[in-house]
């Protein structure tokens, strides 16, 4: 199982996590043959948009779990925003109990 800690990148209809020590790759999947892939995290799901489509992918493996072609929305740019979203440094400390995770929702709201 890949670690929570990884660097998420979207480039050329590709999504691809890696070790922020090494930069090694991680996992890496293919969308769709576009050049722009906006990405983000929503609890332990990467949500990845290209091409007027959205992509919901396992966080660990990069195993595509659900898609949406947003039909009649065309194929432009797409940007994503929720409150489920969940920062990196949350992600890594329920690791360690979940304090950190704590500490970071009450500095933020």
């Amino acid at each position: 199982m890949a670690r929570r800690d990884a660097i998420l990148i979207g480039i050329q209809g590709t999504v691809l996590a890696l070790d922020p020590t090494t930069g090694d790759e991680r996992w890496r999947t293919e969308l769709k043959g576009a050049s722009f892939v906006n990405v983000t995290l929503h609890g332990r799901t990467i949500v990845a948009a290209t091409r007027g489509e959205l992509f919901g992918l396992d966080a660990s493996t990069g195993t595509i779990l659900w898609r949406n072609k947003l039909k009649g929305l065309g194929t432009g740019f797409i940007t994503i925003a929720g409150a489920g979203q969940v920062p990196a440094m949350a992600l890594q400390s329920q690791d360690d109990g979940g304090a950190a995770a704590a500490a970071a929702a009450a500095a933020s709201g």
